[in-house]
């Protein structure tokens, strides 16, 4: 393993609203309109938003997982089914606790982080047709999330999306686009895709967007703001269901549970991003495969949380875990990402140095996992500690009581 250290230990664990805003984007957040309804920052969010995208309803929201709750409760039933290249995990968390089936379909190369191939984001054609054929009737909705950030930041082509769409209608379904990383696959798709090298990243983005239903973005994303959101439709009927959800639990139509000056961070970074000459505005993550880091650790040793660890213990660099505690059951990659911040960081805080070198690798540690949630069945309540009625005054599970009263779950473990 080739190791990394950092000028500024413990700012690569996310990229998601961490980064430095340009002085644009301050100069913006002075003329932030306040007022509840009606507001002008309102309407320049809502203008850029729209020149983008081109949907009908613009609704902005606190952040991308609000957008995704809203809009899976208002559009899901219980057992329906999802399909997307690979969800996000909050997105996959959010159509679960609807009771519905959120189903990964990336193409088999996206799984392979050995693979040389320029859209490994891509949907497998094949599987997306055969799964509407088989379930037809119980697929809500067609997702593509761009970039294919559970699955390394991989982009997706085109091409892939006009096919996605293509059979997402011939089966009467609505295709959304995850869109956080909407200008970054814009940048992939012009620098590798046949045909698209001339093109502006605006012109590639303003495409993906009209060849979908409706997105859903968080802004701390490739709206480089620190905060901020939205849900994006052309559905009448639907963005009326999700409107009324968001006043209940977000806030007015017109500012989503942002402040104005929110809005006009937003506005302005969405102009910023695809804008040819602001290369420092746009970063790519570094995704390290962990399995083939650390071939000693097993998988159910939790490879990627080891690297995450030895990290942090031997460098001081915070990273994130994309594997198996991230995506328990479901994930077909053990990865870990350093997220470099955009704006504020350049390639030259990434530099050699004497950590986790490959002679190292081996040296690194397996962990365990305690999981505790915060509810115990009765019978995993200890015996410990009972009260007066006979119940538990602490609930941690059986295993880890002793004589003297209940242990603490410590999570994860190193084990030597």
């Amino acid at each position: 393993m080739r190791s990394l250290t950092f000028a500024e230990p413990g700012f690569l664990l996310t990229d998601s609203g961490t980064g430095a805003m340009s002085a644009a984007q301050w100069g913006a957040l002075m003329q932030g309109d306040e007022s509840y309804a009606g507001s002008r920052s309102y309407k320049r969010f809502e203008n850029v938003v729209r020149d983008l995208a081109g949907f009908k309803h613009i609704i902005p929201t606190h952040q991308g997982r609000a957008a995704e709750r809203i809009l899976f409760h208002s559009a899901l039933q219980i057992g329906d089914v999802v399909l997307n290249n690979i969800h996000f995990d909050t997105t996959r968390a959010n159509i679960e606790h609807e009771g519905a089936a959120a189903r990964d379909l990336v193409i088999p190369e996206g799984r392979q982080p050995s693979l040389i191939h320029p859209f490994k984001g891509n949907m497998d054609l094949k599987a997306l047709e055969r799964v509407l054929d088989e379930e037809g009737r119980r697929v809500s909705m067609v997702m593509m999330t761009v970039t294919n950030n559970s699955g390394g930041g991989q982009p997706v082509s085109l091409e892939n999306l006009r096919g996605v769409r293509e059979l997402a209608h011939r089966y009467g379904k609505p295709f959304f686009l995850d869109a956080c990383r909407f200008a970054e696959n814009s940048w992939f798709i012009r620098q590798r895709e046949p045909g698209q090298h001339r093109r502006a990243p605006k012109e590639i983005a303003q495409e993906m967007f009209r060849l979908a239903d409706g997105a859903l973005m968080s802004a701390k994303k490739d709206g480089l703001a620190n905060i901020g959101g939205f849900l994006a439709l052309n559905d009448d009927a639907l963005a009326q269901k999700c409107r009324n959800l968001l006043i209940l639990t977000e806030g007015f139509p017109t500012y989503g549970g942002l402040a104005g000056y929110d809005l006009e961070a937003i506005a302005t970074g969405l102009k910023e991003v695809l804008d040819e000459g602001s290369s420092d505005r746009r970063t790519t993550p570094v995704y390290i495969a962990a399995a083939a880091t650390l071939p000693h650790i097993e998988r159910g040793e939790f490879p990627g949380i080891a690297l995450t660890n030895a990290l942090y213990l031997e460098g001081g660099v915070r990273a994130c875990e994309i594997g198996s505690v991230m995506f328990p059951g479901t994930a077909s990659m053990e990865l870990v990402r350093l997220a470099v911040l955009r704006g504020s960081s350049r390639s030259s805080s990434l530099a050699p140095s004497p950590h986790l070198r490959g002679e190292r690798a081996s040296e690194v540690a397996s962990c365990e996992s305690r999981y505790c949630p915060r509810r115990w069945p009765e019978a995993w309540r200890c015996r410990c500690h009972r009260g007066r009625r006979g119940r538990c005054r602490r609930r941690w599970p059986m295993s880890s009581c002793s004589r003297r009263g209940c242990g603490i779950c410590r999570g994860f473990r190193h084990r030597r």
